[in-house]
């Protein structure tokens, strides 16, 4: 399937975002293994939510859906049945590696898997910690890759120094923690996003972060390594959850307004977790228009409206700890450094490498295509802003962050661009190009 998408002259309107899925993911995996009933609302409908809901239910899970909220029926820490079948992640890696960590502490064997692309991403960044705890996790073709043979075994707590900030390994080590012997830990170069943190707290698990100053002494309030830890826990206690909108989609919607011209755009609801809000920064940064309006916390979780009008941008450097903040959103940042003055480094940001597309390779090669200036680097880009694109055709590699940031681009481009594969937006976000309809004057 293809999307033929035309220049816009003025993005206008109200819109609210789906649930984060980030959360979502956590919600249905820490519902399922609580006591009682987990009631979710604001959820979002994407392929890669309904994969975790289906590797829970193969595990006796029920996980009710009404038309404004899932409630999920857990059976406790130790309730989870043997599946029948392969648990299939799809496309998502959080899916297959936060779940990797809840199967480690498990009696029973188990095999994880997922559609081609999750099967090609690096997988013994979870295996190398769950396994040095104790659990037997073993690459079913030997290349470091799902699928996945998960054995019993005893866990033991562990101090894990992590090389790379990664949510999803740092959470996989937390979760296998919760049916550990012992204390467990997780130290990161710095810290990533902190939802399973925020969440465990929540649900009763005995957890606390802390971030280290350069004297490597505890600190509450300076950036840099950070280590979460974690103790064994007895059960988890089901929660009422509101799921804020997801950053990573508003993402897209914020950059149209920005680059537009005469645009004015108010986005509802959305989650402002430090730990994610790099995009903002990095907008902020490039001298973007965002204003933050009423904004609130529930369960640790912070939310704001967004209003979002036309901007002149320029160029800026994004490196260091902001990357972890901000890796879904490279691609996006990218098209907007294409049409900003001056010129845009991005580094530190080995991990886009091994997302569903290397995207270091598919920013680069579309962004070409579209008449930018852009040179990649081993560990991000460089992009000396031109000011002007150009419509072109659009490989999306069947990655949908390549897909919507190439859509915003072709809203600020001068004649037609065609995405193909458009339909790989429906990992995250299915209703994208409805959306971006609902407000775009073309």
């Amino acid at each position: 399937m293809q999307k033929i998408v035309h220049p816009a002259r003025k993005i206008k309107g109200e819109i609210q975002i789906p649930g984060d899925k980030s959360i979502f993911h956590r919600s249905i995996m820490l519902g399922s293994i609580s006591l009682g009933t987990t009631d979710i609302t604001h959820f979002p409908e994407c392929a890669d939510c309904q994969a975790t809901i289906g590797c829970f239910q193969k595990m006796g899970i029920a996980v009710e859906k009404r038309s404004d909220r899932i409630l999920v029926y857990g059976k406790g820490l130790r309730g989870l049945k043997a599946p029948s079948d392969v648990l299939n992640a799809g496309n998502s890696g959080t899916t297959a590696r936060l779940l990797s960590g809840i199967l480690a502490g498990q009696n029973f064997s188990s095999v994880i898997s997922g559609d081609k692309s999750l099967n090609s991403r690096p997988m013994e960044r979870i295996i190398k910690p769950l396994n040095q705890m104790g659990a037997d996790i073993q690459s079913i073709n030997g290349n470091g890759c799902a699928p996945l043979n998960l054995t019993p075994g005893t866990l033991h707590g562990i101090c894990y120094d992590s090389p790379v900030a990664s949510a999803q390994v740092k959470s996989a080590i937390l979760l296998a923690g919760l049916y550990a012997d012992g204390e467990t830990s997780v130290t990161e170069p710095s810290l990533s996003r902190n939802h399973t943190e925020l969440m465990l707290h929540n649900f009763g698990a005995s957890i606390i972060t802390m971030k280290h100053s350069a004297d490597k002494k505890p600190s509450l309030s300076v950036t840099g390594k950070a280590t979460a830890v974690i103790k064994p826990c007895g059960e988890l206690f089901a929660q009422k959850i509101q799921i804020p909108g997801d950053i990573s989609s508003a993402a897209y919607f914020i950059a149209a307004a920005l680059l537009v011209p005469n645009s004015e755009l108010l986005i509802k609801n959305v989650g402002i977790n430090p730990t994610r809000a790099g995009f903002l920064k990095a907008c902020q940064n490039m001298g973007a228009n965002i204003n933050l309006l009423n904004e609130s916390s529930k369960a640790e979780e912070n939310y704001a409206d967004l209003l979002v009008k036309t901007s002149e941008l320029n160029g800026t450097v994004i490196e260091g700890s902001l990357i972890p903040t901000l890796i879904d959103e490279l691609p996006i940042l990218a098209v907007m450094a294409s049409l900003a003055e001056g010129t845009t480094v991005i580094k530190d940001a080995d991990e886009l490498k091994v997302k569903e597309t290397n995207r270091i390779d598919t920013i680069t090669a579309n962004l070409k295509k579209m008449g930018a200036n852009i040179t990649p680097t081993e560990d991000g880009m460089i992009i000396e802003g031109c000011g002007h694109l150009t419509g072109a055709t659009i490989n999306s590699f069947l990655d949908h962050r390549i897909a919507m940031a190439f859509a915003v681009a072709a809203l600020a481009a001068s004649g037609e661009t065609i995405i193909k594969d458009s339909q790989c937006v429906d990992v995250s976000y299915p209703e994208f190009f409805e959306t971006l309809e609902l407000i775009t004057n073309t």
